[in-house]
């Protein structure tokens, strides 16, 4: 139970970022929070302000998103409308169907697939432990799948992954990464970067893996824009460390495609540890 006699609720979803202007509210943009809330809106009667564990750019992907939601304790036992049926159960069945509502003939591009009541101290955003992303690329026109080219980046050049995984791991641990964001007034870029590697799989396509405790914006497709260049031999790979050590951006700061990009999971810690968690993330934040 939260504060005021309101329940948190976490909402685990997934999207198709391709038809979005991304993830936050915009005046007259279609985005996925907009039509989410649009969506929870339509159920409760009111405004509902959700809160998400990452921020997703225009036309970048997710798996494994996580929000939350405040409710009044009356409005979740409302959902199943007279009927036994767990609220959670009624929520993410009615939800469904006023998401269909909102999105027309994009039905299906945004799916809730888990509703619960979120145990005490959960904050979606602040609470969580790490975010870890995916961007998939086909390096040569002989792996370039029409079937995947929304989710793929279609790259000319060859890629050597020896390289790329030299490159990238110089980079992790707790750092600056001003020369790889974004900034935004006020917020900080020291980011712990947990992982990042590149894999080529059984069908030949390279799949970096990116995991951080959280990023800055648009920090994963300005790592691997810049690694494009590692990869083909462009650059050495000590030149991703001295652009990081540098601290600026210049005309080699370019970002990735947003379409191959994926947020494919966001942990937390016991519920025992949430809401340190949580406070603990907002004094770094500060």
């Amino acid at each position: 139970m939260g504060g005021g006699g309101f329940l948190r609720i976490r909402l685990d979803l997934a999207y198709d970022g391709g038809p979005f202007a991304g993830w936050a509210v915009q005046p007259g943009l279609r985005t996925v929070q907009g039509i989410l809330e649009e969506a929870i809106a339509l159920l409760v009667r009111r405004p509902v302000r959700v809160t998400v564990a990452g921020r997703t750019d225009a036309g970048v992907h997710a798996r494994g998103q996580v929000v939350h939601a405040d409710l009044t304790e009356a409005e979740w036992l409302a959902l199943p409308r007279g009927h036994e049926l767990d609220p959670a159960v009624a929520l993410l069945r009615r939800l469904r169907g006023a998401l269909s509502r909102g999105l027309g003939d994009l039905t299906g591009a945004v799916e809730v697939h888990r509703v619960s009541v979120a145990p005490e101290g959960f904050d979606a955003r602040f609470s969580a432990l790490w975010r870890r992303y995916s961007y998939r690329i086909a390096d040569g026109p002989a792996l370039w799948d029409p079937l995947g080219r929304t989710s793929t980046l279609w790259h000319k050049e060859r890629l050597d992954v020896g390289l790329l995984n030299e490159g990238a791991s110089a980079l992790l641990g707790l750092q600056d990464f001003r020369s790889y964001c974004k900034p935004r007034e006020g917020a900080t870029t020291i980011r712990e970067l947990q992982r990042f590697e590149f894999s080529r799989g059984s069908d030949g396509v390279i799949v970096a893996s990116v995991q951080a405790d959280a990023f800055c914006h648009n920090m994963v497709r300005s790592l691997v824009g810049s690694a494009l260049f590692v990869g083909e031999g462009i650059e050495a790979p000590g030149w991703l460390l001295e652009r990081l050590l540098a601290r600026q951006r210049d005309a080699k700061s370019v970002l990735a495609a947003p379409h191959p990009l994926v947020l494919e999971e966001v942990a937390y810690p016991s519920a025992s540890q949430l809401l340190s968690r949580a406070e603990l993330t907002r004094a770094r934040r500060g």
